[in-house]
């Protein structure tokens, strides 16, 4: 790699950073909403249109009749058919499939952050936030922060295991919550040589739970722990790794391991060995996460600068802005029920069918 196309990365990086950690507020212990306090009617607010609100970065497609300001950062569809957008300044927005609403949580927080959304069984929606724990139970919104045990409301990372115990990622640690409080939940204090961490050095960036019930916990800087009953394997550069700074992590339908990481590109696990495909030169891009498994069992990702990735099983093809996606630089991938694809960029909402990129307001005028 060049040293330019090395600059370019490391600005690219460095400006996510600022974004990511632009809705960071300093932690005081308080609690900014009970749990359980709604003030409007199933949490909704009749959202105008900003079309003209400003934003910062120029947008080329859809942003979600104006009311996205930066870019969508989480996408979900539950069970009910509904789309939910996690914004990184902007909350929640919603359609219901009569019409988009940008959801109210009360907060004196400036801008509010959305990392992840799950569904538990039972249907409930919860999402990461920089505010805290939200939980849509089909009629109202909830936030459960530092009041009932979180260490800090500035939320990363979310996961429901097959149990029902959510798993929650701070900047202060993980957490345990069983749906009334949180317990602390201790990852080893084992360090790799020179760890890098960016934001925590008790920062989990991804939680998975494998086919297996075995935990894997993606770090920040500190490679990637593997827990299960009791015990933990810490996997790093020396075991398994390229790069120590891991991203992100997906379990395919075949039961292999994928991980992205920030320096050392996207690496495969299929139980026995790690094959790195951006080390072998088939990947373009050092920074990959974002991963997707489709209805196919294509495997998604996107690669920092280059656009997108689609594994066949076999091959690896790219997808650029020279292909219709918005721009090379995307934050969140997801498929919805009809088997399209959104890709949340700097510059708003592009889907792909299956056959080209477009804007997503040409596929789903709702999106406007």
């Amino acid at each position: 790699m060049t040293n330019i196309a090395s600059k370019k990365i490391s600005i690219a990086r460095n400006l996510i950073l600022i974004l990511l950690t632009f809705q960071i507020s300093s932690s005081t212990g308080q609690v900014k909403e009970k749990p359980g306090k709604d003030t409007t009617e199933k949490g909704r607010t009749n959202q105008p249109n900003n079309s003209k609100q400003t934003t910062t970065f120029p947008q080329i497609h859809t942003n979600l009749n104006g009311m996205v300001t930066q870019f969508v950062r989480a996408m979900y569809q539950d069970k009910k058919g509904n789309y939910w957008f996690g914004t990184n300044a902007n909350g929640i927005i919603r359609y219901d499939g009569k019409s988009l609403d940008k959801i109210s949580i009360q907060t004196t927080q400036k801008g509010v952050s959305v990392r992840e959304i799950v569904e538990d069984k039972a249907g409930n929606i919860w999402f990461a936030t920089s505010t805290g724990l939200v939980k849509f139970d089909g009629e109202k919104f909830a936030t459960y922060s530092t009041e009932v045990g979180l260490q800090n409301e500035e939320i990363w990372s979310i996961c429901i295991d097959r149990k029902g115990l959510i798993w929650v990622s701070t900047g202060q640690g993980v957490s345990h919550f069983d749906g009334k409080k949180f317990t602390p939940f201790i990852v080893p204090d084992t360090k790799v040589e020179n760890p890098k961490s960016m934001l925590s050095d008790k920062l989990v960036f991804q939680f998975l739970e494998d086919k297996n019930g075995t935990m894997w916990l993606v770090t920040d800087g500190n490679g990637i722990f593997k827990y299960k009953n009791g015990e933990f394997i810490h996997v790093t550069s020396k075991n398994g790794l390229t790069d120590n700074n891991t991203a992100d992590i997906l379990e395919d339908k075949h039961g292999n391991i994928w991980i992205g990481t920030f320096y050392g590109g996207v690496s495969k696990f299929d139980g026995k060995t790690y094959t790195n495909f951006t080390k072998d030169g088939i990947i373009d891009g050092i920074e990959t996460y974002n991963f997707c498994e489709d209805r196919h069992g294509n495997i998604w990702f996107s690669a920092e600068g280059h656009g997108v990735y689609r594994y066949d099983g076999t091959n690896f093809t790219q997808f650029t802005t020279k292909n219709g996606l918005t721009s090379n630089v995307v934050q969140s991938i997801f498929e919805d029920h009809k088997g399209q694809l959104w890709f949340g960029t700097w510059q708003g909402l592009c889907i792909f069918d299956g056959n080209n990129f477009m804007n997503a307001k040409d596929k789903e005028p709702w999106t406007n």
